[in-house]
């Protein structure tokens, strides 16, 4: 749990150290198609701290699998967002998380706790230890996403630099 927290609490201040500022074509830039840009993956991030980990949290705790998780809406930033700017996201995110990580503790979640079962309405059974896992790694992902998104606007200007550049070019290594 404090190795989870840690992470999670330091996410609104990494994206905000790496959008707060920024002009508005990096804030929209995407990777085509329908993928996010930033500003769609701060709104998603506060969608999920009203919506997802501790309510879903709260569910287990209180009613195991017999009650399934509410179906979490992957894309319901797009229209709570709407007309928002990203400073204001950014702060709404920084608040909602503070509220997140505060009822988290008070739950007093124990290490017994931790294999406590729910009912996820797609996965099936998920314990709680995997749902606070996958919180810290949603956050990452969405770091990384962000990170991505911002270094691609310079695919065609780093030149022959791409090939070493696994952000850019798509590559393992």
């Amino acid at each position: 749990m404090e190795e989870a927290t840690a992470v999670l609490a330091r996410t609104p201040a990494t994206l905000d150290a790496m959008l707060r500022g920024l002009p508005d074509g990096w804030i929209a830039a995407h990777e085509g198609g329908e993928t996010w840009s930033p500003f769609d993956v701060i709104g998603h991030l506060i969608h999920g701290e009203r919506t997802d980990w501790v309510p879903r949290a709260r569910v287990i705790l209180e009613h195991g699998e017999a009650r399934p998780f509410e179906t979490f809406d992957r894309f319901a930033q797009f229209a709570k967002s709407a007309g928002r700017t990203l400073p204001s996201l950014l702060d709404e995110f920084a608040a909602a998380r503070q509220t997140s990580l505060r009822e988290l503790a008070a739950l007093g979640v124990t290490i017994a706790d931790l294999d406590r079962r729910g009912r996820h309405p797609q996965l099936g059974v998920v314990t709680l230890r995997q749902l606070l896992a996958t919180w810290v790694a949603h956050d990452l992902d969405h770091v990384v996403q962000v990170s991505r998104v911002l270094a691609r606007q310079y695919s065609d200007q780093v030149g022959p630099w791409q090939a070493y550049l696994r952000i850019i070019s798509g590559t393992q290594g």
